[in-house]
Parts: structure tokens; C-alpha cells; sequence
């Protein structure tokens, strides 16, 4: 009962002194706003990221070296030659080894010119390493397969020629499904071939790197470590890299990057608390003569700190509740101006931000109470009744 009366102190007072008291509700707002919008943004970030890479973290690529003799690789130039290949095939095995080839054309497309890497790869390893969005995969030697973006940028439809000058011509009979980025190969700007022809027309029967797909990611670093061993017996001729470590290292990256920004976003509202702070010094200031009445008729000290950190708790449950609905529109609006998507705003990871932000609004509002409520309890009755 006793709780009950102090708790309507508390509310009548900050009712009383509504325009200071709007003034602080409005700073934690803005402070729970920003945290939970940097921290939704971050992770977002992180989850797009890892999304976009996660199709090649199951992934080992093997390169030529561009320190061993003739500017790299195993056969003496900067490309793989088809014993390299069974090499890391027998190395690798069980896994699939897909050996790629890659160069630049010029091409023409209907009466556009425009500039594309192409890919030659096997045609029983393409549906192993990319996905299909329209039409086929190459049974022949003379398709190819266009990129998603690059079809969407020249506008290429299944069916569709692409002249490559003095190569040659391809018809389109499939759009891939957009890959994102990658460590292997960006086939979203490019068209892939069959691998017989790509070496046709660029005159090159070497691959620039071969990609072994790991089918147990636990066994990632024993063929890692059996590929170096066969390939770099006496002197390194090739790099092996393990993607699924790269996207480890981005993805704590990025994860640092997120509470930076989190950080960032909790500096405002320690400056929130701040101006809570003052507000209740100034509400003790203001009623020391009311506190040295309510002691002098027996209230104790632990119930006048209680009156004056249920008014720090009002105030921060108003300004985290507004905040924490606010920032889900703060969040809808970051999310779709720097990602230009919210498929990952509504996610647990990203939503848990707003509890974060309340309970953190709210600490903050009763650490900055704190004090005050200590300095009112610990008024002496005869000098606050005293006070002018």
C-alpha cells in the first residue's frame, strides 16, 4: 500500500513538471532508437553476408602460385594443367574436383558491345557447382549459360546469340540463379561454357584454378592439408585456400563492425541519463522542504529513494516502450536504405535488439535516478524543513 502511494508521488510529480519530464522521455527515445536501429543494421548486415557467401564455404580453392617458377603454377606458368588436376583429384578424393578455365570477351549482343568474363567448365560439373533460375543446362558444346545479372543488364533471354568476334557464337539456353559474391567464381556478370569449347575459342588448355567441394565440412582441413602435401612437395606451386576460414574471419568482422555501431549508438543514450540525471537533482532541489515533511512523520529513507526511483522508472519505461516500437520503423528504414531489403529485420537475431535497447534504456534510467534518490533519502528532517 505504502509502495502504492509513493509510486503516485512519483507519477504526480512528473506530471507536474511535464515539459522537463517530455524533455528526458524524448532523449531516451532517441537513444533506444539508435541502438536498437544500429544493432538491427549490423546484424542485417551480417546475415546478408553470410548468406550471400555461404554457397562457398563448403569450398577448397586451389591456384596456381604467383611466387613459384614462371609466375606460378604446378606446370611451370600461371595455369593448372590436367596433371595438376588429377593430382588434386587423387589428393582430394572423395570430394569433387571441378577443374575452371576463365577469360574476358568482347561480345555482342542483338547491336549492343559490351565487355563479360566467361567460364569453361565441364557440363556435368556445372549443376554441382551453380543453380539453374530458366531454361537448361549445356548438354552440348556450343550454349552457354548467362548470368543472372548479366542477363538482366543486356537482356538475354533463354534463346538468346552472343557473339564473342572471331570466337565464335553461343546461343543462351539457360539462365543461372544469382550466386552473389564469392572466393571461386563470379558467374553473376559473366556467361559459362562448356569447357571444350572455351578451349577452342581462347586457345588455352590449362584452368586458371580447380575447386574441390567439401561434402563434411569437418574433413575441410585434413584435405586441405593433403592437397598442399601433393602439390607442394618440394617448393609451393599453388595456394590452397580455405573459404569456409575467409568467410569466418569476414563474418567476425562484421560482427565487430555491429557493436561499433551498437556502441555508437549507446553513447546517446548515456547522454540521456545524463539529462535524467539533472532533472532529478533539480526535483530534489526543488523539494527538499516536501522531502524534510514526509521524514519528519516517520517515512523512512529506503521509501523516500524508492519515491524518487519510481520517478526514473516512469520515466524510462515511457521513453524505451515509445523507442522500442519506434525503432522497428528506425530499423525498416535503415535496412532499406543501406541494404535495400528487410527480409532480415523480422529475423530473432535482429529483433532481440529491441529488448536490448529497453533494458538498457531502462538501466540507464534508474543507474542516472541513483544518485538523486540517494542525496534525498539522506537529507537531514530539521534542515530540509529549514530550507527556504
Amino acid at each position: 500500500m505504502q509502495s502504492l502511494m509513493f509510486f503516485d508521488l512519483a507519477r504526480r510529480n512528473v506530471r507536474l513538471h511535464w515539459l522537463r519530464s517530455l524533455l528526458a522521455i524524448l532523449g531516451i527515445i532517441i537513444g533506444v532508437v539508435t541502438i536498437v536501429s544500429m544493432g538491427i543494421l549490423g546484424n542485417s548486415l551480417v546475415l546478408a553476408i553470410s548468406d550471400s557467401l555461404s554457397s562457398v564455404g563448403d569450398s577448397i580453392i586451389v591456384s596456381p602460385h604467383t611466387g613459384g617458377p614462371g609466375f606460378g603454377g604446378a606446370s611451370g606458368s600461371n595455369l593448372l594443367s590436367d596433371r595438376d588436376v588429377e593430382q588434386i583429384r587423387r589428393a582430394a578424393a572423395p570430394h569433387v574436383t571441378i577443374p575452371v578455365s576463365s577469360g574476358s570477351s568482347r561480345m555482342k549482343i542483338g547491336s549492343e558491345d559490351t565487355v563479360g568474363v566467361v567460364y569453361g567448365l565441364k557440363s556435368d560439373d556445372i549443376p554441382i557447382l551453380l543453380e539453374l533460375e530458366e531454361g537448361s543446362y549445356l548438354r552440348g558444346s556450343s550454349g552457354a549459360m548467362a548470368g543472372a545479372r548479366f542477363a538482366e543488364e543486356n537482356n538475354i533471354k533463354v534463346g538468346s546469340r552472343i557473339n564473342l568476334g572471331d570466337r565464335g557464337s553461343v546461343r543462351v539456353v539457360g539462365i543461372l540463379k544469382e550466386r552473389g559474391m564469392g572466393f571461386d567464381i563470379n558467374p553473376d556478370y559473366g556467361i559459362v561454357v562448356e569447357q571444350q569449347w572455351f578451349r577452342q575459342a581462347f586457345d588455352q588448355q590449362d584452368y586458371n584454378l580447380v575447386i574441390v567441394k567439401v561434402k563434411d565440412l569437418s574433413q575441410i582441413e585434413d584435405v586441405k592439408d593433403a592437397i598442399d602435401r601433393q602439390m607442394n612437395r618440394k617448393e609451393t606451386v599453388v595456394d590452397v585456400i580455405d573459404t569456409r576460414a575467409i568467410l569466418e574471419t569476414i563474418l567476425t568482422t562484421f560482427g565487430q563492425i555491429s557493436t561499433f555501431t551498437t556502441a555508437i549508438g549507446g553513447i546517446s543514450l548515456i547522454v540521456a541519463g545524463v539529462s535524467i540525471l539533472n532533472i532529478m537533482l533539480m526535483s530534489v532541489t526543488e523539494r527538499i522542504k516536501e522531502i524534510g515533511v514526509i521524514r519528519s512523520i516517520g517515512t523512512q529513507r529506503r521509501e523516500v529513494r524508492r519515491m524518487f526511483l519510481y520517478e526514473a522508472l516512469i520515466l524510462g519505461l515511457i521513453g524505451s516502450g515509445i523507442g522500442g516500437v519506434l525503432s522497428i520503423i528506425g530499423g525498416y528504414a535503415v535496412s532499406m536504405v543501406m541494404l535495400q531489403t528487410t527480409e532480415y529485420l523480422f529475423v530473432p537475431s535482429s529483433l532481440v535488439h529491441v529488448l536490448y535497447g529497453i533494458v538498457f534504456g531502462l538501466g540507464i534510467s534508474l543507474v542516472s535516478g541513483s544518485y538523486p534518490a540517494w542525496k534525498a533519502s539522506n537529507l537531514n528532517p530539521i534542515e530540509a524543513l529549514r530550507h527556504e
